[in-house]
């Protein structure tokens, strides 16, 4: 009797402890990661059929909160259009693989340089200001960017010309 009391008694510890392990190591519940809304600016030939080169069209994309909004955007940018947007009529004159090197926004001037898959067999003054005008208004979408200067490898003088 006494050996079954002694029993029950250590069942009934281990069976605390291993409850009381479960909550201490379960810990708190992870955050759930913020998201945040931004746009990216694509060409649409449903909105523009005439094709004006520098009229682009906001996309709204989610991404992870990010104290870098402005890079993530462009980022969401360089992806291109999503299969749903394409349905729409986006679509964008920028080159598939082109890569941020840097940004950097300093009195309300975004500065980004790109590497050279930018301007990659890019011809033509229409397609070269539809480029711009991309990168320009997904940048300017952020109060803290008036102005956008976008250099290849560090060249901004004979860049995107037509």
């Amino acid at each position: 009797m006494k050996s079954s009391l002694i029993l029950i008694l250590v069942l009934v510890v281990c069976i605390a402890l291993i409850i009381s392990g479960l909550i201490f190591f379960r810990g708190k519940p992870e955050a759930q990661p913020e998201f945040i809304t931004v746009k990216v600016f694509f060409n649409n030939g449903n909105l523009d059929p005439e094709f004006s080169c520098n009229k682009v069209f906001p996309v709204e994309r989610q991404i992870l909160k990010t104290e870098a909004v402005g890079r993530a955007a462009l980022e969401e940018l360089l992806k291109g259009p999503a299969d749903s947007e394409k349905r729409e009529g986006f679509f964008t004159s920028i080159n598939p693989g082109v890569k941020i090197q840097s940004l950097v926004i300093e009195n309300n001037i975004a500065k980004v340089d790109f590497d050279e898959q930018l301007e990659f067999q890019v011809g033509g003054s229409c397609r070269v200001a539809a480029i711009s005008a991309q990168i320009r208004e997904t940048l300017k979408q952020f109060p803290a960017v008036q102005e956008v200067i976008v250099s290849i490898d560090g060249r901004t003088e004979d860049i995107l010309q037509p």
